[in-house]
């Protein structure tokens, strides 16, 4: 087998899926808070179900991103990055791929053992994964609620080194994630299937 051609830039369907994901975070974390701070009622059973299903949409997205990434790979650390700004960067990468997925796992997790039902977006609803344990549930959602906040501090952390390299540095590694982005080199190894 030959190796996989390494690109300068991440393809259009790495990006979407970034951008996408990104969005369903920055949606799902500020209904939890507003759910958990709302007065009991209708309009917090509709935060929790909207929570939930994008919560959903998270752990759908990662599972493509993971997919994605595995078969089509990656593009090699832009050289702009020195040895200490890439080591980190690849820890914040790995520990948000982690999180993507393990934080709405909890959530599922806890809500089943809670007993309560996940509907998605009101189409279909999750089947639960654990019984119904209330003890275990409230493990479960605290452990959901410390990795969620986790989460966030390292996307603002990742958000943050983006608008640097953008605005500050200027060196060309946030412009390989922008969707709207036309200078990407040319795909070397066309033959190579699996690179595209």
């Amino acid at each position: 087998m030959s190796p996989r051609p390494m690109y300068e830039g991440y393809r259009p369907a790495a990006k979407w899926l970034h951008w996408l994901t990104a969005l369903a975070i920055l949606t799902t974390i500020p209904l939890g808070i507003a759910m958990v701070n709302a007065a009991p009622g209708p309009t917090q059973n509709s935060l929790y179900d909207l929570h939930r299903s994008f919560g959903a949409l998270v752990l759908a997205l990662a599972a493509v991103r993971l997919a994605v990434r595995l078969l089509k790979g990656a593009p090699a650390p832009h050289p702009a990055l020195g040895p200490l700004l890439r080591a980190l960067s690849l820890t914040v990468h790995r520990a948000l791929y982690v999180l993507i997925v393990l934080v709405p796992l909890l959530g599922w997790a806890g809500t089943s053992a809670f007993g309560a039902q996940i509907t998605v977006f009101g189409l279909f609803v999750l089947p639960p994964i654990l019984p119904k344990d209330e003890a275990l549930s409230a493990l479960l959602l605290s452990l959901h609620k410390l990795a969620a906040f986790t989460l966030a501090a390292l996307a603002a952390l990742h958000i943050g080194a983006g608008l640097w390299h953008g605005f500050v540095r200027r060196d060309g590694v946030l412009a390989r994630m922008l969707p709207t982005r036309r200078t990407d080199p040319p795909m070397a190894g066309r033959e190579d299937r699996r690179g595209q």
